[in-house]
């Protein structure tokens, strides 16, 4: 039997069930396609450092998959579209992939189902859990993270799986080695993409440097590597899967010691499992301005351009919100903390539709995430899984809590000068103040 397997967001050989399942073939065509733009995004194309890293994780598989005598086939376009065509070309007998959450991915899959005459297979391998793992139906699953945390925190989480020691040889196709990207990491945050830089960052911050042990006091501070574990954009493109970074939290704990810190790192990647469940329920919920069933809170839902423009360039009269935009947009990366603040800010202080900002985040983030992303976002604008219903920061509280000297601001040139400031008429046309 000839198989294809399609990598999505699992771009590793280790802990890896639906390749793994894949050494009973003949042969096997191994696939990977740049994501797409989503039809409803407003913005093109991914962000610079996004897309480097990328390009380095798939540099980094198709080296790891060399030693195998295997490959990855990296193409462009959309899975519906271009699949079939490959299964056809190649004669494949089976296609498999990974779960991946988001309206979006689901109807793809959907539409190549039906396009292929032969089966597809759809492996869970991103999560802690499994669907069977869980104490409730998909159907069930509590809106709320707190009693999802409940249920779910005392479950014995399964040991990774080690990586392939074989896999059956690919046919005759043309492999091309992944071109470079066109920039290279900033300085403020130095990280590579690939399965070897994901282990050696967790291997550091766990063991080596031990800096877990300072990690719930850390985990704010702005910059990326001052406290942050970092480990998000591996984990978000599957370079390294939640099992082997709970596990080796675990076995610090075992060996060394337990302590809050240890704890809020497994805390967190609960809260990444609960939007990964509660993006296959909510389906295309997600996207919308008020989920159904969701809470109703009111927001400004007219645009205007020119406020949304001065968010996404740092150009704002907030100098905090400018510096973590143009952090943003350097280096890929912003911390958790300062994703709250520049949601807030989007949402609050300048009422626009907090979908526009999500888009943005998913365009330049190394760590995007369909899940987590958009499922943050509605937590903060008070659509989502948050029962206080929405957050709204004090931006010169935030910036005395976590730029008390303005250390931060002063670095990504976050004081910009004033801007004019707009109403609108009863037609809903900014009219500039005086």
């Amino acid at each position: 039997m000839r198989k294809l397997y399609w990598f999505q967001n699992d771009l590793r050989l280790q802990d890896n069930p639906g390749l793994s399942a894949q050494g009973d073939a003949e042969g096997l065509l191994l696939v990977y396609l740049f994501p797409v733009n989503r039809p409803w995004c407003n913005t093109t194309g991914m962000g610079a450092q996004r897309e480097r890293f990328l390009r380095e994780s798939l540099l980094s598989l198709q080296q790891a998959l060399s030693a195998l005598g295997q490959n990855v086939l990296v193409l462009e376009g959309s899975p519906e579209l271009v699949l079939p065509d490959i299964v056809r070309e190649y004669g494949i007998d089976e296609v498999a992939t990974t779960l991946t959450p988001g309206f979006y991915e689901r109807k793809t899959l959907a539409v190549l189902k039906s396009r292929l005459a032969v089966p597809v297979r759809v492996f869970e391998g991103n999560t802690l859990f499994t669907q069977e793992d869980l104490p409730f139906a998909r159907d069930e699953l509590p809106a709320h993270f707190t009693p999802f945390r409940k249920a779910v925190e005392k479950l014995l989480i399964p040991s990774p799986l080690a990586p392939p020691a074989s896999l059956p040889p690919p046919p005759a196709a043309r492999f091309h080695r992944v071109p470079e990207a066109a920039v290279k990491p900033h300085t403020a945050l130095p990280i590579r993409g690939g399965s070897e830089n994901g282990e050696r960052r967790l291997r550091q911050f766990v063991f080596e440097e031990q800096l877990i042990l300072n990690y719930k006091a850390s985990r704010n501070c702005l910059d990326g590597l001052d406290g942050s574990s970092t480990l998000s954009p591996w984990l978000a493109n599957g370079g390294i899967s939640p099992r082997q970074v709970a596990h080796a939290v675990q076995q610090f704990e075992a060996s060394r010691e337990r302590t809050e810190s240890t704890w809020w790192l497994l805390f967190e990647l609960l809260w990444r499992e609960f939007f990964h469940w509660r993006a296959l329920h909510d389906d295309v919920s997600l996207f919308r301005l008020r989920p159904a069933g969701g809470r109703k809170r009111l927001h400004n839902c007219t645009f205007e351009p020119r406020s949304y423009a001065r968010w996404c360039s740092g150009s704002t009269d907030y100098p905090l919100v400018n510096a973590l935009m143009r952090q943003l947009v350097a280096t890929g990366w912003m911390s958790n903390r300062g994703r709250q603040i520049a949601a807030s800010c989007l949402v609050n202080e300048l009422g626009l539709d907090w979908r526009y900002g999500a888009a943005f985040f998913e365009k330049h983030l190394l760590d995007f995430d369909v899940a987590s992303n958009y499922g943050n976002w509605q937590y903060l604008a008070g659509v989502g899984a948050d029962p206080r219903g929405g957050r709204h920061f004090n931006l010169e509280k935030q910036a005395q809590q976590h730029d008390p000297q303005g250390l931060f601001v002063q670095k990504w040139q976050g004081s910009q000068p004033a801007q004019p400031e707009f109403v609108t008429d009863a037609a809903d046309w900014p009219i500039p103040q005086k």
